[in-house]
């Protein structure tokens, strides 16, 4: 592939936290990595990897100590809160397992919200509101706030809410986190789908059975790349979206 479908280049990131006095903690020690356009890649690592502050960094939620990080050919490494804010609603769609969603707003409202902090106008942001969550099978349910709608559904107007902008990527962490088996497949097959038709997706987990959905996983251990291989990908896997 050549170098404009690299969405993610990162070189040598650096991540140390200053805890107080004399300690430090070294949460990244030189991550270097790239991730293409259309990938879906998911990142794995247990707990006190690293992985949670390679995906902020990732997300524009955070910056590293050093290093580079380019996002779509751009140094975002260096930029200010306000600069990373407007990275972050124009080019990454985020997905988290808690939902994230406004409790007292229909799934509508809640689908439109990227749309009003980047100023589109009303007649506008309906529409694509309209269509990102009919695009997720949720055509029928625009009206219904949080707690008329199942789990599943919920984590489905928060794909919607990602998508809307249509962001460069798709950012979920632990996405079936708080999903049963049944319902946490379902979501994996609408990710399935999403990048099929395109969408480059990154995925944080530490379940192997949902990081086996991706295409390629990276390990992350100690802050460092501890592997970075494609997935053989599971006959079951593969069966449940065809």
């Amino acid at each position: 592939m050549n170098n404009n479908s690299v969405v993610i280049s990162l070189q040598q990131i650096k991540k140390i936290y200053d805890m107080g006095g004399v300690e430090e903690v070294q949460a990244l020690r030189g991550v270097s990595l790239e991730i293409q356009k259309n990938e879906y890649v998911a990142i794995m690592g247990p707990s006190g990897s690293g992985k949670s502050t390679l995906m902020n960094i990732i997300g524009c939620l955070d910056t590293p100590t050093s290093g580079l990080y380019e996002f779509n050919t751009v140094n975002v490494s260096e930029m200010n809160d306000n600069q990373l804010a407007r990275v972050r609603n124009k080019e990454i769609g985020f997905v988290f397992q808690t939902f994230n969603l406004l409790a007292r707003s229909d799934a509508l409202h809640n689908v439109e919200l990227p749309l009003i902090y980047a100023g589109v106008p009303s007649v506008d942001r309906k529409r694509m509101a309209r269509e990102a969550l009919e695009h997720v099978g949720l055509g029928d349910r625009i009206h219904h706030k949080p707690n008329e709608l199942s789990g599943g559904q919920r984590q489905r107007v928060a794909v919607a809410r990602a998508l809307v902008n249509r962001p460069s990527i798709l950012l979920a962490d632990e996405p079936t986190g708080n999903l049963d088996s049944k319902t946490g497949d379902e979501i994996m097959i609408l990710f399935e789908e999403l990048h099929r038709q395109g969408n480059t997706i990154i995925l944080v987990t530490h379940e192997e059975y949902i990081a086996e959905h991706a295409y390629r996983i990276i390990r992350i251990r100690d802050g460092m790349v501890e592997s970075d291989t494609p997935v053989e990908r599971r006959a079951k896997v593969l069966a449940a979206v065809s």
